[in-house]
């Protein structure tokens, strides 16, 4: 069987891209290794109808909307490899099973890579998080810290400010900040430590201390930490689509990569915001697009 579209990641963009073409009536491959970069999250924020839900959750309601179109097919592989074969594309999976498409929906979505601070783990996703959209009012009013070594810093601090006025901004030893910005936000109230932090301290999930490397301990409930994010797969570059200076696939106005066939959906394409309700919402439009694009080839062959 060749698939009107295969869909490789079954985050939020991948899921929603399913069900526009279920609903078309096209035949979905949707390709998911269950790994989503979420699983750690206790609740997803910021999607009216959905405020507060679980990803286990979340994925087990869109699995159950998607089993009323008989023509999508959730397959629980790890893709390995992707080319073009036949007029479209050939997915392989890691047990050597093939599966062939007409169109090809990349929302592979990307993998936070996390500067290795003692005791950040066990407090990642309940008391320390990286998004204030998603868990600013949460912490909010608590003394919390924000942990980057990225410029960025200083426009996390402004934004934060909207949900604490008790900030700590560490740079984790980087001089990401410049002293016109340092002295901008200790006007404010916000106290700034460049030394790298050594561990973060806490119990059942909960941050209770961050302790610096000269020894200084700060006591603190919550905080952010920035991570650096990459894409979590290269099948794109697989396949010879241009990436973005940013690194992900560099997409037209209708998120068509430079390869014929091939679209990038949420967070294969960019990264910023790293949303649920943006990256459900491109998944949304790629659907529509490839079925656009499907009906101009039937069409007028």
């Amino acid at each position: 069987m060749i698939y009107d579209c295969a869909i490789i990641g079954g985050g939020p963009g991948g899921l929603n891209a399913a069900l526009v073409l279920g609903r078309a009536r096209r035949s979905v491959a949707l390709i998911d290794n269950n790994r989503p970069r979420n699983a750690v999250t206790h609740a997803s924020h910021g999607f009216i109808t959905r405020d507060g839900v679980t990803p286990a959750e979340f994925r087990r309601v869109a699995h159950e909307e998607l089993q009323r179109y008989p023509s999508v097919d959730h397959l629980p592989f790890e893709v390995v490899s992707v080319s073009q074969a036949q007029g479209g594309f050939e997915i392989e999976d890691l047990g050597g099973v093939r599966v062939q498409a007409r169109r090809l929906i990349l929302a592979t979505g990307l993998k936070e890579i996390f500067p290795e601070i003692e005791g950040l783990s066990p407090l990642y996703g309940k008391s320390l998080f990286n998004c204030p959209y998603c868990d600013g009012w949460e912490l909010r009013d608590q003394p919390l810290a924000i942990v980057s070594e990225y410029p960025t810093v200083f426009h996390m601090a402004k934004l934060l400010l909207n949900w604490s006025k008790d900030l700590l901004v560490c740079t984790h030893g980087q001089a990401s900040l410049t002293e016109e910005q340092k002295m901008q936000l200790e006007s404010k109230g916000i106290v700034v430590i460049e030394q790298p932090v050594a561990a973060f301290h806490g119990q059942n999930g909960r941050l209770e201390h961050i302790r610096f490397a000269d020894g200084t301990i700060v006591a603190r409930t919550g905080g952010f930490v920035a991570p650096k994010l990459v894409q979590s797969s290269t099948l794109g570059e697989q396949l010879g689509c241009e990436i973005t200076e940013l690194g992900g696939i560099r997409t037209d106005d209708k998120g068509q990569a430079s390869v014929s066939g091939v679209y990038a959906a949420g967070d294969a394409s960019y990264f910023a915001p790293s949303q649920l309700i943006f990256a459900a919402a491109d998944g949304s439009r790629m659907g529509i697009n490839v079925n656009m694009d499907l009906t101009e080839e039937d069409f007028n062959n």
